[in-house]
C-alpha cells in the first residue's frame, strides 16, 4: 500500500507527439503524483484532449528540435519544483508493484537516481527481453546531465543509483505508418552518429559489413523469447530487422555514392 497522500517530491515529465494510442494508460498510473507535466511537440491527434482529461496533468507545447533541448526545456522551463523528476515516454506506464516501490524504497533510500529494467511489450504481450538497456529515469532534478546519443537521449548522473526490482513497462501501441515515420527520422540521426564515429559498439563495426538486418533479426527473435512468445516475438524481430535495413540502406547509399564509377 502507499502512504498516505502527501505532498509528491516527484513530477513524471513526459515527452509527447501523436501519442493517442498509449498516452491514457501511463497518465493513468501516474495518479499518485499531484503535478504531471506533459510536453507535447505539436500533436494533431487527441494526444491534448485526452492528457487534459486527467486533473493533475500541466499541458505545455513546444517545438521539438531533439530530444536533449527538449527535456533540458521540461527540466528548467516549466516550473518543476520538487527534488526529483520522473522522465517517461508516453508509452511507458508504471505497475502498481512499482509505484510502490518507488515509495517504499527510492524515496526514504534518499538515492540520487534509479536505475530501471524494462519489460518491453508488444500490444501488451510481454516479451521474454529485449535489446532496450536499463536506464536512470528517476533522479534529482538538480544533479541530473541529459545525453544526445544517436536517436535517443540517456540520463547521468554522479551519486548514489538505486537498481529498481519491478521493470518499467515500455508498450508504444502507434500504428505501423505512425512507427515506419519514426524508424526513417532514427535511422538518419543513428547515421549521422555513425559517420561521426562517436559512441561506437561492436554492433556498429557489424553495421559496416552489412550483415546486421540479419543476425540482429535472429537475435532480437531469441531474446524476445523465440517461439514460445509467438506473434510479439516475431514481431519484435521484424521490426528491428527494418531498422538495421534502413540505416544499412543508408551506409551503402553513402559509400556509393564516394566510389566514381567504372570507366566504360
Amino acid at each position: 500500500m502507499l502512504p498516505a497522500k502527501v505532498p509528491c517530491q516527484i513530477t513524471p515529465l513526459l515527452l509527447t507527439y501523436n501519442e493517442e494510442p498509449n498516452i491514457a494508460r501511463t497518465l493513468a498510473s501516474l495518479t499518485w503524483a499531484d503535478r504531471v507535466v506533459v510536453l507535447d511537440s505539436g500533436s494533431n491527434d487527441d494526444t491534448e484532449t485526452i492528457a487534459r482529461s486527467f486533473p493533475n496533468v500541466d499541458w505545455r507545447v513546444r517545438a521539438f528540435d531533439s530530444f536533449k533541448e527538449q527535456t533540458e526545456f521540461g527540466l528548467q522551463q516549466t516550473g518543476i519544483a520538487t527534488e526529483y523528476v520522473l522522465a517517461l515516454d508516453a508509452d511507458m506506464p508504471l505497475s502498481q508493484t512499482l509505484v510502490e516501490e518507488i515509495f517504499q524504497r527510492f524515496l526514504p533510500g534518499a538515492y540520487d537516481g534509479g536505475l530501471f529494467s524494462f519489460q518491453y511489450c508488444m500490444v501488451g504481450q510481454p516479451l521474454a527481453g529485449s535489446l532496450y538497456p536499463a536506464q536512470i529515469r528517476l533522479f534529482r532534478r538538480a544533479m541530473i546531465q541529459v545525453l544526445q546519443v544517436g536517436h535517443g537521449h540517456k540520463f547521468q548522473l554522479d551519486g548514489a543509483v538505486y537498481q529498481f526490482k519491478a521493470p518499467l513497462f515500455h508498450d508504444d501501441r502507434k500504428p505501423l505508418e505512425c512507427w515506419i515515420t519514426a524508424q526513417l527520422t532514427y535511422s538518419a540521426q543513428e547515421m549521422q552518429r555513425l559517420e561521426a564515429g562517436a559512441h561506437l559498439k561492436w554492433r556498429d563495426r557489424l553495421r559496416k559489413w552489412g550483415v546486421m538486418p540479419l543476425l540482429m533479426g535472429l537475435y532480437a527473435y531469441g531474446i524476445a523469447g523465440g517461439p514460445f512468445r509467438g506473434a510479439a516475438a516475431a514481431r519484435y524481430a521484424y521490426e528491428r530487422a527494418i531498422f538495421e535495413c534502413l540505416l544499412a540502406h543508408r551506409d551503402l547509399t553513402a559509400r556509393l555514392s564516394k566510389t566514381p564509377p567504372p570507366e566504360s
